[in-house]
């Protein structure tokens, strides 16, 4: 019998709000000293009393709604028992049958074709903290920094057919967080974690397994697809050799590559929900929930079909361009310069103005983001204004200067913020295009090798790119290759 994989996930998205989600302590856990942002509410002493969040309440909200998810007009906070040494109040904080955003659906492209995943729930809670296991000792230690820190959780149904989905949705729900700015998202710190569900049934069958495999411990996208991948596999070996699955938590190994069996899988009655008596139901207006939505940015994906519609890019191209909302940005202030400059000087030829776009395109994902990504960098940080990112693509679109020296502008670019026009005349990098000077220099060439004229003249083009690659060395690179190739033809011819 053959088996086909149903997966579901559990996301947990940590907002990034100023202070935590029940009391006034610095949202604050990176490189900070243990147990230096807490108190008295968050460590869980006796005669406290939480507070509600505003910003955090809000930021669920925006989450909610690009997530396509029914806002809830009535939602309150539960408690949820379990003992744990980083638990200090011995329960959670969190949210069972009235979410603050219950069911909804998010579209995202995979090879070309859009998928659909429904959200079950995302409701807010408070995070724990955080277990320190030093080396080589027979003790842990607690830091409490990380204990209600105010995190989102995510789930979804079962709808991912392939581990390789379930990463793709996990990175384009990374890039959605950050353009609403509700967190950073980063999943090797810790801000975005995430619990798979997954199970095995027969090929056509419409119904869920009676069992459900929870996978913990998977701290980047890579490993939530291996995990998934081996997991898969060792199901399958299980199933066909007869045996019964049951419900079971098992953690995944990153040195092994493999899961391990921790317990067995909870269910909510384990729990003991009930009603947080210290915190109110909250009510949500429609004017409260209207005015969060009109603040919402452009989402990604809409911004992806746009920059396909409007720049006739293709869907990797858009994708790399949205994938940070700040590199989005800066290549449209590019792309503005360029249209306000066709426009400037009366240039009406719409397919030059997309042949620029493109080049514009290529620049930013290609050298652009590689000299970002090594200077460890945001496009607004960078030296080089997208006003004079647009001038040395006009001259390269003008001619006045090579796509092989124009690299080297670019980097001097980077490295001081100086003007295209000014760093090609200090280097002397103008492109050579007075036709005159040229003719000069290709008859010069041409009588120093006869021999491959006279291979041009038989019909082998590897001996034309020898004479063009001859005189594009006599003027160090400064001649227009395009004037190069069609003075050469005409004076062999």
């Amino acid at each position: 019998m053959k088996f086909e994989p149903v997966i579901g996930l559990e996301i947990h998205i940590q907002l990034n709000t100023k202070t935590k989600m029940f009391c006034s302590s610095p949202n604050l856990t990176d490189g900070v000293a243990p147990n230096t942002n807490i108190c008295e509410i968050c460590t869980g002493q006796p005669g406290t009393l939480p507070v509600a969040n505003k910003e955090a309440i809000e930021k669920a909200i925006r989450l909610g709604l690009a997530l396509n998810c029914q806002i809830a007009e009535h939602t309150k906070f539960d408690r949820k028992h379990y003992f744990y040494p980083d638990l200090p109040k011995g329960y959670q904080i969190s949210q069972f049958d009235q979410p603050i955003c219950g069911k909804g659906e998010v579209e995202f492209v995979i090879d070309g074709e859009t998928r659909k995943i429904r959200i079950t729930r995302a409701h807010l809670e408070e995070d724990a903290g955080k277990l320190i296991h030093p080396t080589g000792a027979n003790y842990s230690l607690v830091d409490l920094n990380r204990a209600g820190v105010p995190l989102v959780e995510i789930v979804t149904e079962p709808d991912f057919k392939t581990p390789i989905e379930a990463r793709l949705f996990l990175q384009q729900l990374r890039t959605l967080a950050r353009y609403l700015n509700v967190s950073d998202a980063d999943m090797e710190k810790g801000h975005l974690r995430c619990d798979a569900n997954v199970s095995l049934r027969p090929i056509g069958s419409d119904q869920l397994p009676d069992y459900k495999i929870e996978i913990k411990n998977m701290n980047s996208f890579r490993a939530v697809e291996e995990a998934l991948h081996f997991e898969i596999e060792r199901q399958t070996e299980e199933l066909e050799a007869g045996k019964k699955l049951t419900k079971q938590t098992r953690g995944w190994s990153d040195v092994k590559k493999q899961t391990v069996a921790q317990r067995e899988k909870e269910d909510s009655d384990d729990y003991r929900y009930f009603p947080e008596p210290d915190l109110p139901t909250l009510r949500l207006t429609p004017e409260f929930i209207e005015s969060i939505r009109k603040s919402m940015p452009e989402l990604p994906e809409a911004r992806r079909r746009r920059f396909e519609a409007e720049f006739g890019l293709p869907s990797e191209l858009a994708n790399q361009l949205i994938e940070a909302q700040s590199l989005g940005d800066y290549f449209e202030g590019i792309v503005s310069d360029l249209k306000a400059w066709f426009v400037a000087e009366k240039i009406g030829d719409t397919e030059a103005l997309s042949d620029q776009i493109k080049e514009a395109t290529n620049w930013c994902t290609g050298i652009f983001t590689e000299l970002l990504n090594e200077s460890q960098i945001q496009p607004e940080e960078s030296k080089i204004s997208a006003e004079n990112f647009a001038e040395l693509l006009k001259m390269i679109h003008k001619n006045e200067i090579s796509k092989t020296a124009a690299k080297q502008v670019f980097i001097e670019m980077f490295k001081t913020g100086g003007d295209p026009s000014e760093i090609v005349a200090d280097k002397g990098l103008k492109q050579v295009s007075d036709t005159g000077e040229l003719e000069t220099i290709v008859d010069k060439i041409l009588l120093e090798n006869p021999n491959v004229v006279a291979d041009v003249k038989a019909g082998k083009d590897r001996a034309m790119g020898f004479l063009v690659g001859k005189v594009m060395s006599e003027t160090k690179g400064k001649a227009n290759p395009k004037m190069v190739n069609e003075i050469l033809r005409k004076m062999i011819q």
